[in-house]
């Protein structure tokens, strides 16, 4: 079940929730997340400003998936994963010629993690609980990146 975001308390980029330049398509954000409650609410959020949205339950079900994975704008991907990780998919897509932005999500606070991803260029390392707004800056960002 998803969770409930007015869409009006938040926006993608522009007045009204239009999105940053409509002249595109619209985005597609990858979830990539263990708990279907978190995926859906991650999804719900992610559309209530007008993003379409990809939703995998693993690190694996995304790399079996041919849909959406070159044309993602951003990943929004868990650390804790069960088989390969978040840090490991991560790890593996940027070996190839066209990473995708992602922002990290976990419940679990990691000094090594922090330095890690500052290191790396993740996009964003959340902490749940988290604020949505916080979440759509750090998307907003990624779209940047990825149109760049």
């Amino acid at each position: 079940m998803r969770t409930a975001w007015k869409a009006s308390e938040y926006s993608a980029g522009g007045p009204g929730g239009q999105l940053m330049n409509e002249s595109r398509a619209v985005p597609i954000i990858g979830v990539i997340d263990d708990d279907e409650g978190v995926r859906e609410s991650l999804a719900g959020l992610a559309e209530s400003v007008g993003y379409k949205t990809a939703l995998f339950a693993s690190a694996e079900e995304f790399l079996q998936s041919a849909r959406h994975r070159d044309s993602l704008a951003c990943l929004i991907l868990d650390v804790r994963l069960p088989g390969m990780s978040g840090v490991e998919l991560y790890t593996q897509l940027n070996q190839r010629p066209r990473s995708i932005p992602t922002i990290f999500i976990t419940a679990h606070a990691d000094p090594a993690l922090n330095n890690w991803a500052t290191k790396t260029g993740v996009i964003a390392l959340l902490y749940k609980p988290f604020q949505p707004e916080i979440l759509l800056q750090a998307v907003r960002k990624a779209i940047i990146q990825s149109r760049s």
